[in-house]
């Protein structure tokens, strides 16, 4: 009589099962616990500072925006009350918040094209470019605290940049003075720090085959055809990083709002985080505060996962089979 082994390994794995025994673990090796106790080591100092300044504390402000807290009193309980002021009672919330999205939504997607277009100049043969690549990184290596400084000068009435548009015949307006005019301003001090994605966009291309436009010049393809054709889907990868990225950064605004106008005029340029800094550093209202602050994660949230939904159907990964 035949014994099938592997019909005699199922019955017994089957019989062990039934009798709730499981399969005895393996030792784990000396030299085995010697690499996990190094790993363990070597990131412990990330461990730490990570649950210390970033978990933790967004523990506690979970907590903060649900109590009513300010320098004068201990905390106190108040459910979704901060919540509740935010979304009905305060105006400002969402005149900042309209201001945020004005900003997010138009300071993104012309920092995107003006990266493009500049990857696509300096990605051609000419001389000089790798100077013109270092031109156009540098903006991003200064600080954006001296940056605002230097555009609060540039964008003041009697500034050099009016004074180039009076030169032609344009009465420049008061950029951070008219309420009509101040969010443009900031918009175009976004544009200033281009060159970072440019950088990105530049090696993406320069990673793009050859033989693709060789491919494409034999089917008569002209160069703007060959750059929808074969440059764009290729870069499409690093168009969406630098969305993903550039619309975290936008909704969190602050340091060019802090510097150039402090929210004003009238709340025009006000936006979430300089409401929020106010409300827990200038009127001491934390809990309120940190509610303000967990809205907007939210928010960027919800944006965000827009973005991965919509990008299936313009992201082009060479691994995917379509």
């Amino acid at each position: 009589m035949s014994i099938d082994v592997g019909e005699a390994t199922g019955a017994a794995r089957t019989t062990a099962r039934r009798a709730g025994g499981r399969r005895p673990r393996a030792k784990m090796s000396r030299r085995r616990k010697k690499e996990a106790f190094y790993f363990w080591l070597f990131i412990s100092p990330w461990l730490i500072g990570f649950v210390g300044f970033l978990l933790g504390p967004m523990i506690a402000s979970i907590y903060i925006s649900l109590t009513e807290w300010d320098s004068f009193t201990a905390p106190e309980f108040v459910g979704l009350q901060n919540y509740a002021e935010a979304l009905t009672e305060d105006p400002i919330f969402w005149k900042a918040l309209g201001n945020t999205f004005y900003y997010a939504l138009i300071s993104v997607p012309l920092g995107l094209v003006i990266g493009v277009w500049l990857a696509n100049l300096l990605n051609k043969r000419v001389r000089g470019r790798k100077l013109f690549r270092t031109f156009i990184y540098l903006p991003t290596l200064v600080p954006l605290v001296a940056t605002a400084m230097v555009f609060k000068m540039v964008l003041a009435p009697s500034g050099p940049l009016n004074d180039l548009l009076g030169w032609i015949g344009i009465d420049g307006p008061n950029w951070l003075i008219d309420e009509a005019w101040v969010k443009p301003a900031l918009i175009v001090l976004s544009a200033w720090g281009a060159g970072g994605a440019t950088v990105l966009l530049l090696s993406a291309m320069n990673g793009i085959p050859r033989e693709l436009y060789e491919a494409a010049e034999i089917d008569g393809a002209t160069p703007w055809r060959q750059f929808w054709s074969v440059t764009f889907p290729q870069i499409t990868p690093v168009i969406f990083f630098n969305l993903i990225m550039g619309l975290i950064g936008a909704f969190q605004i602050f340091s060019q709002v802090y510097i150039l106008t402090g929210g004003g005029p009238n709340n025009a340029s006000k936006t979430v985080v300089p409401l929020l800094f106010d409300e827990a550093f200038k009127f001491y209202h934390f809990g309120y505060a940190s509610a303000v602050a967990w809205l907007l994660f939210v928010v960027i949230m919800a944006f965000t996962l827009i973005a991965f939904r919509t990008s299936r159907k313009w992201v082009f990964y060479e691994t995917e089979v379509r």
